[in-house]
Parts: C-alpha cells; structure tokens; sequence
C-alpha cells in the first residue's frame, strides 16, 4: 500500500509539472488598452485602461461587461484592485491623480483621493489583508508618492516615510506588478529610469531598504518593469521599453532576497512587463513581442506565444484562473 501511494504521488507530480499551456483568446467589447488586472478567484476578475474603461467578469473570463467611469472618460487607470464582484478600487496614471472605490460592481465610483501636483502619477496598488494596503507613485519633489489605507482603500494617507529616490530614479505603470505585499508585513517597490533598484520595507512602509540591480538602467526608458517571488525565488524583468528587443541584462533571479542576482541560463526574448508564478513552479512573463513561460522555478525560459500587444498577466489570489490583457482591447485565458 505505501509503495502504490508514493507511485501514485509521483505520477501527480509529473502530471503537474508537465502540464502544457496555452492562450485562448477572449473576444471584449472594448477598444482600450489594459494594463490594471486584478484576478480574484476562479469566477470573479477585472480589468482597467485607458480611454477610462473599467472590465468586470464573473464567469471566469468568459464574458466580460465594460463600463466608462463618468467624468473620467480620458483617464488611463493602469492600476486596479478589487475584492470581490462588488468593491474594486482604481487609481489613473497621469496628473491629476485620482483614486476611486466603486461598492456595486462599477456602477458607480467615488473619488476617495486626489493630488493636483503635475508630478503626480500612480504606478501600482497592492493589499496586504483585506484592509490594509499600499498605492505608489512617481516622485514628487525627489520623495516617492506614497499612500497607505487601512479601511479597504475607502480613505488614503500619505507615508511620510516615503524613500528618497535619485534624480532620474521613478517608476513604470507597466502592469502593476512593480509592487508587490509579500506577507503580513512587508511590501516590495520596483523602480527604473536612471537608477533602477528595489525598495524593501518589513513594515508597511515605515521604514525602508533599497537593493541594487544589475538590470540595464541609465536612461527613462530602462530598468526594472515588474517583479514576483515565490519562497527563495526573487525574479525581476524589464529592459528597455524604446529597444524591445534587447535580450542582455534585462531578466534576473535571486535566491538570497536580492544580495546576490543571476541572469538565468535561457532567458525571456526581449523586453518585459509582467511577471507573475502561476504555480509553484511554472512563471509567465509578457511584453509587447510576446509571451515566455519557465516550467522550472525561472531557471529556464522558453516561448509560449508570440501573440503581440499583451502587458499584464495575472493568476487568481484564491484559485487557478490565469489572465493575460493589453492594447486594443486584448484579453486571454491562459490555461
């Protein structure tokens, strides 16, 4: 009997790490290019964009209802955050910065926050619980902007200690995946541009740590575009977004927090915005040439489709639904 069981567990093993995947294109009644998606469990994600779009499904992402946000039809809501079918929370890319919370499914929204500063400009959003949770930004007067909420994002406060970042060091609205609450604590922060590092805090933003890279930076259009991590694995990607077919410097891996990097022995194809595991041992990353896929903890990297246009790929916080959006109304099962 025991020899049958562990048979019997290898064989689950192997099926599970020799699983294939595949994308299934989803037709959207919508023109917009997505870069915020928020995959709740297998039923329920939405989706944001430009052209002030926001995207509803509740069946897994087989249909989708699309609504304009009234009095924000030019805004491009790159970053999103929704808890359940009814309460999402979206934030624009763009000055004037504005945060709003709809509580009945987009129906309507209510601007729970605004900064008129022309530097204001928000790049992602991320909770560590069900109130808590952490919205950042480009710098404003060389701090970062930072907020934090503790009411389901019904209100927001600045964090006073925000990190001080280098001249030519911000952020990018790429997929929203450029922060990251890792557990109860603490949170990771990407930026790029000139110097491109990651930022660190074990609690809440209180306090902060800056980790080096050695991904390509120096100029606005390089540097770090997303992270992700599972246990040991730290991965970031990234390049050049103005040279999308750069492939040296642009993808790394740490396995001790981020003191030591490693480029992977095969690497993604070029330019990346999102990263994201989707099991514990299969990734995806996404950009505009393509999508790339690791079935072995980041190690190796070979192509899963070279679909074009898609930005941000996300898997369900409580499930196994896999989503990918981008330009021109894009959306995709991945499975």
């Amino acid at each position: 009997m025991k020899r049958c069981i562990v048979v019997l567990l290898l064989i689950t093993s192997l099926s599970s790490f020799c699983q294939t995947y595949h994308l299934q294109k989803v037709e959207a009644s919508s023109a917009s290019s997505f870069r915020g998606l928020s995959v709740i469990d297998d039923k329920v994600a939405w989706v944001s964009g430009n052209k002030g779009q926001v995207g509803l499904t509740t069946d897994g992402g087989q249909t989708w209802n699309f609504n304009t946000v009234a009095g924000h039809e030019g805004s491009d809501f790159r970053s999103i955050y929704a808890f359940d079918d009814q309460h999402a929370i979206i934030a624009n890319a763009g000055a004037p910065a504005h945060i709003l919370v709809t509580m009945n499914g987009g129906a309507s929204w209510k601007l729970v926050y605004k900064n008129e500063h022309k530097d204001a400009f928000f790049n992602g959003i991320d909770f560590w619980n069900d109130n808590e949770g952490i919205i950042y930004g480009d710098p404003i007067d060389g701090k970062m902007l930072l907020l934090r909420s503790i009411n389901q994002g019904d209100s927001w406060l600045e964090i006073p200690t925000s990190p001080i970042l280098e001249k030519g060091e911000a952020s990018f609205a790429a997929s929203g995946t450029g922060i990251r609450c890792t557990n109860k604590n603490e949170v990771i922060i990407c930026t790029g541009g000139v110097v491109s590092r990651l930022w660190i805090s074990k609690n809440k933003g209180e306090s902060w740590t800056a980790l080096q890279t050695p991904i390509v930076q120096g100029e606005s259009a390089t540097g770090i575009f997303s992270t992700t991590l599972n246990k040991n694995m730290l991965i970031i990607v990234g390049g050049d977004f103005q040279n999308e077919s750069m492939t040296t410097n642009h993808h790394f891996y740490s396995m001790d927090g981020g003191a030591q990097w490693v480029a992977p022995a095969t690497t993604v194809r070029g330019y990346r915005e999102c990263v994201e595991f989707i099991s514990e041992q299969v990734i995806l990353a996404t950009g505009p040439s393509g999508v790339d896929i690791s079935y072995d903890n980041g190690f190796h990297w070979e192509a899963l489709s070279d679909e074009k246009g898609l930005h941000v790929v996300r898997k369900a916080r409580r499930g196994s639904l896999v989503l990918a959006a981008g330009g021109k109304g894009l959306m995709f099962l991945i499975k």
